[in-house]
């Protein structure tokens, strides 16, 4: 018995290993036609080949319209923001890039934020805190939206406890009524998908569960915030027309649950 748990847990262990190093997912989502959106997520400090050349050449090839990165493209505690650098770089020289930052960005440590904003500054990207761009793909007007609120900043005293909740009311107080036309929204944190259809955001782009980080079955198994089995880890949900729009990610350990890509036909 002994010798089959051992070789279960090596087995596991070099699937582990072959799907963090190696695989780079594309998930393909046709939710209408038109406009075709690369959605990155929950980078985390990881680089995918020299300078992120893997991961740029995956999503050149798939020419979209823009790119959306949906925060956590760093780590708190970073000091060399490298991986970053070139993937915002080599981004921005496919189509506009709009980010927004994670809890990770708003939670970097004091002595490095300096640094990181510095290597923004480099780059071209539309970095939005609470503000709106709008983007004319082919005569269709979006209206892009970045929520940034403090929900999943971590505390070095209290960790992820005592986390905000986050409801339509909060989302007017720091974006204003949701406006006609096409609104697309990039907020960070998923756990609150129906607030932001009731904000009125025809699509939402989210992250920050990195799909579950171990996933059985098609089933997300633990969040960043160390509970058990989250809602909208990986995946499209809808609510009564609106859509919000989860990637697992790229970055952090996982099993079954390999770093992925999305592109969107919206």
């Amino acid at each position: 018995m002994i010798y089959f748990v051992t070789a279960v847990i090596v087995i596991f262990a070099l699937y582990a290993v072959y799907e963090n190093v190696f695989m780079l997912t594309v998930r393909h989502e046709k939710l209408g036609d038109g406009v075709k959106v690369a959605h990155v997520s929950d980078l985390h400090h990881r680089s995918f080949g020299r300078d992120n050349i893997r991961l740029i050449n995956k999503i050149r090839a798939e020419a979209p319209d823009l790119i959306i990165v949906s925060g956590d493209i760093i780590t708190r505690y970073d000091t060399d923001f490298s991986a970053a650098d070139s993937l915002l770089k080599g981004l921005h020289e496919i189509t506009p890039v709009y980010m927004i930052y994670g809890n990770h960005e708003q939670s970097i440590y004091k002595e490095n934020k300096r640094a990181f904003k510095k290597m923004l500054s480099r780059n071209q990207q539309v970095l939005l805190k609470n503000g709106c761009a709008e983007l004319d793909v082919r005569g269709r007007v979006l209206k892009i939206y970045g929520l940034l609120e403090n929900y999943g900043v971590y505390k070095k005293n209290g960790g992820y406890r005592h986390l905000d909740v986050i409801e339509e009311k909060d989302l007017e107080k720091l974006l204003g009524k949701c406006p006609e036309g096409e609104v697309l929204l990039i907020a960070h944190n998923p756990f609150f998908g129906e607030e932001y259809a009731k904000w009125g955001a025809k699509y939402t782009f989210s992250g920050h569960i990195h799909g579950g980080s171990v996933r059985l079955f098609g089933k997300a198994l633990l969040s960043p915030e160390r509970k058990f089995f989250p809602k909208y880890a990986k995946g499209v949900y809808d609510f009564g027309g609106k859509k919000l729009l989860v990637s697992a990610g790229l970055g952090k350990l996982r099993l079954f649950d390999p770093p992925e890509v999305v592109i969107y036909e919206i």
